[in-house]
């Protein structure tokens, strides 16, 4: 009833984008639902920062651990200290900072507050300022800070903060540490020294670093060696640090302090201590991170389980099915079971001999891989509220992990960094790259002890590996970190607002996705701007760099696929690729964010952090990359008010009983991936397709008489309105149901065995429920329906249409042809005599 006071256009357009506005309404549910959360007016920041410990003067510089047994966590670490009002007016992208650790070279400046700076270098002062922007607050913004959200409130009214002040003045008190690289320089031209920088500082945690098995904690009346003083706190733990030589926890025995973190806003303490000696993740040891006290205690920040980061795992999947069905099923099996537990898990997608040496030669010193993040919820009688029922959204960030030599080991482990698009929230938590011991292992705000955790750590040369033709270089690798940065510093100050909200178009999964695109499409401009690159790759056809760059472009192709599933691209998404793809770099164009609902639906592939996270380590998966996913549950001391939850889809919580199925998820998912608008190769499916259907179907029809030219001699308007209604029924609804909601979308395809099952059985309930329509709801068409001629002709379309769906993907071209042939029947064919005798279908 609804549609006849509609258009024909309107009435298209409605149907087309139904389901969209379904999803639409569910994200708006869940952001507006999310809200009440941090309706608080201290945030967990300002109580967490009270605590003496989690303050940087509480450990002075000049307390230094045994270099034996501790090692600095890198070249510089240091505090930021954002520069005063007065000096913030002059525009420039500097700030002091305290130095904590320096380089042998330099250890008169420890304890010295010195002003840190760029280098004098073009491209580097280039991509500074593309990302420098005025601050000032949105009443947004100022609502939002008031509900406990931490905002950059020191820089509001700021004109030109660039990358190193929005890092310095991202959270309320000047308590950031970062560590600076070793290309880091000291001019000593100026009277005071200043040290100069070329690469963006890494958000940390503590000065040092050491190898420990924890043993006990230390009761009220223990006194140890190396501090005399007893220990008046159930936080001191003896522990037994690493032995190189070996290779055991049986070196010197030393009390440390692992400060118990108070209860926050959340009902809950973000790190536990109980039971901590005895966690499974600790058998391997735990690489602890801080410094002295004044006392000479160390003063642990973060925890990380040794066994997480070694290159050989715990099981070795093969097989490009098997490493399919890992990834989208078996990862977030069983969470709540493995709280407290790791594990780690090595997929090759091909089939090799002795998976014990292959584990171990898959990794190499120096290999870098790009890390998928993803984090679950918090459940248990504590747990976080949910803010769509039967959902846990969670969140998703990119990384680059490196195989390292460890320093107390000599074995090879991972180090990982985060390149965290982190909106404004209560914890502190800066958008920026953090070390994992920082943004996971933090006691005061990391997420090791409270949430799931998955890791997934790629390895896939054609990205991973730079390229070098003729001069001309190429590395994907640091173009995607170049533009995880630009949205990072984005994020930060809001892109001026003060404030990285998060809508259904705008979010951690949404604007990482962004930065992933923009370095595809700069890859493709520099390509098609570079005529000595193809030159090359046309002269050396069979080079290994050549099959390796094809390898490249060929993993974009499906890679863009992914990001924009409509193929339709979002302006915004444009807008950023344009700072620095060759075209925009320190030149006035400027990026911008579209929350609109439709801009995210055009991405919705990427609205939901589990599926961008599931869909991209498949698309690496299929193009024969390597993986190694650590698998984290609560881990470190023991919560019991707390349990993990796998993130899941959208309502992906909804299962059916005793199976891990989400019927409803899987539906939305299949829906919305039909919706691909048509490529012109999927055009030219639909006429073969045709014409195949027209040669077979006719004569057959026309031998046992079932078709013959019998044109409907209605008026126009009754042909047009006929027209419209087997768009609704049978087209639409028919091809919803009968291969859209039981098909998987060929692009999720893992076992085509399988697949082909499922598509026999639509086929026959296709069929069948012809006869069983005419014999229950549409009466009129019974001798129709019971025909065997219509019933081949039937059973042809249906093929037909699956294996256009197959081909193309898309609802739009299954309807069309179901349509075209309905349409051409009834009209042409003498299909309205056959159902109604009155020229009218029921």
């Amino acid at each position: 009833m609804i549609f006849r006071g509609l258009s024909r256009k309107t009435r298209l357009i409605f149907t087309r984008f139904l389901p969209l506005v379904f999803i639409a309404v569910i994200a708006i549910w869940q952001l507006s639902s999310t809200q009440p959360q941090l309706l608080q007016q201290e945030s967990n920041y300002a109580i967490h920062i009270q605590q003496k410990f989690n303050q940087s003067d509480f450990y002075p510089v000049a307390q230094i651990p045994s270099a034996n047994i501790y090692k600095p966590i890198g070249d510089w670490v240091g505090r930021l200290i954002l520069p005063t009002k007065q000096q913030l007016k002059d525009g420039l992208d500097w700030v002091w900072i305290e130095i904590q650790y320096a380089p042998p070279t330099a250890q008169k400046l420890v304890g010295k507050i010195v002003r840190l700076e760029w280098k004098k270098n073009k491209d580097l002062l280039a991509f500074d300022q593309a990302v420098t922007q005025d601050i000032n607050f949105t009443p947004e913004v100022i609502k939002s800070q008031k509900q406990g959200n931490i905002h950059p409130f020191r820089l509001n009214g700021v004109r030109q903060v660039g990358i190193l002040r929005s890092l310095a003045g991202a959270n309320p008190d000047d308590e950031t540490i970062v560590a600076l690289d070793s290309s880091t320089i000291i001019d000593a031209s100026k009277e005071k020294a200043i040290l100069q920088i070329e690469r963006e500082p890494i958000l940390a945690t503590g000065r040092f670093y050491g190898l420990v098995k924890i043993v006990k904690p230390i009761k009220s009346s223990y006194k140890n060696s190396l501090s005399p003083e007893p220990k008046q706190d159930n936080d001191y733990f003896l522990v037994k640090h690493y032995n190189p030589i070996s290779n055991k926890f049986d070196v010197l025995q030393e009390t440390i302090r692992i400060p118990q973190q108070i209860i926050d806003q959340r009902n809950f303490a973000p790190s536990s201590l109980q039971q901590i000696e005895q966690s499974p993740a600790g058998e391997d040891g735990w690489y602890i991170y801080g410094a002295p006290d004044a006392k000479g205690v160390f003063t642990v920040g973060a925890l990380a389980p040794r066994s997480l980061f070694q290159i050989q795992p715990r099981q070795i999947i093969t097989g490009e099915e098997l490493g399919l069905n890992y990834i989208r099923d078996v990862n977030w099996q069983n969470t709540e079971k493995n709280k407290g537990k790791l594990n780690t898990v090595l997929l090759k997608p091909v089939e090799t001999q002795n998976l014990l040496n292959q584990s171990i030669s898959t990794w190499q010193e120096g290999n870098k891989a790009i890390v998928l993040h993803l984090f679950g919820g918090i459940g248990g009688s504590k747990g976080e509220s949910v803010g769509v029922p039967y959902t846990i959204t969670g969140h998703f960030a990119f990384g680059i992990a490196e195989v390292v030599r460890d320093e107390f080991t000599n074995e090879l482990r991972f180090e990982t960094k985060y390149h965290q698009i982190y909106a404004h929230n209560p914890d502190g938590i800066i958008a920026g790259t953090h070390t994992w011991a920082d943004y996971m292992g933090n006691l005061q705000r990391g997420w090791l002890a409270t949430r799931p955790v998955s890791d997934i750590l790629i390895k896939f040369d054609p990205v991973t590996q730079d390229y070098d033709f003729d001069g001309v270089k190429i590395s994907p690798l640091e173009e995607f970190q170049q533009q995880l940065k630009v949205t990072m510093a984005r994020y930060r100050v809001g892109d001026g607002t003060g404030g990285a909200m998060v809508s259904p178009a705008t979010s951690c999964v949404q604007d990482a996705s962004q930065a992933l695109y923009a370095a595809i499409l700069a890859i493709k401009n520099q390509i098609a701007t570079t005529p000595q690159i193809q030159t090359w790759v046309r002269t050396n056809p069979n080079h290994p760099q050549t099959l390796r760059f094809q390898q490249l472009v060929e993993l974009g192709q499906s890679l863009e696929q992914q990001l924009a599933p409509l193929g339709i691209v979002r302006a915004d998404w444009q807008s950023q690729a344009g700072i620095l793809a060759g075209t925009g770099i320190g030149k006035t164009t400027a990026a911008f964010q579209d929350r609109s609902i439709w801009a995210g639906l055009t991405t919705w592939r990427t609205i939901m952090p589990r599926l961008a996270h599931d869909d991209l380590a498949a698309i690496f998966l299929k193009h024969g990359a390597i993986m190694q996913v650590l698998r984290t549950n609560q881990v470190g001391g023991w919560e019991p008010n707390i349990t993990p939850i796998a993130p899941t889809v959208l309502l992906g919580q909804v299962k059916i009983p005793f199976t891990n199925i989400s019927p409803l998820s899987i539906l939305l998912n299949r829906t919305l991936a039909s919706l691909a608008v048509p490529r012109l190769k999927d055009w030219f499916v639909v006429v073969v397709l045709l014409i195949i259907y027209s040669i077979i179907a006719i004569p057959y029809g026309w031998k046992f008489g079932f078709l013959q030219i019998e044109v409907w001699s209605a008026s126009w308007i009754d042909k047009c309105l006929l027209i419209l209604r087997c768009l609704f029924l049978p087209a639409i609804i028919e091809e919803l149901f009968f291969r859209i909601f039981l098909l998987p979308h060929p692009s999720e395809i893992n076992n085509w065995l399988q697949w082909s099952l499922w598509a026999i059985v639509s086929l026959l309930l296709f069929i069948l429920y012809h006869p069983l329509n005419a014999k229950t709801f549409f009466k009129a068409g019974i001798s129709t329906f019971y025909n065997h001629v219509f019933l081949v002709l039937t059973a042809f379309l249906g093929i037909i249409c699956t294996v256009a769906y197959t081909l193309t993907g898309s609802l739009f071209v299954i309807v069309l042809i179901h349509w075209v042939v309905v349409v051409v029947w009834l009209i042409v064919f003498g299909g309205i005599r056959k159902l109604d005798n009155h020229h009218k279908i029921q």
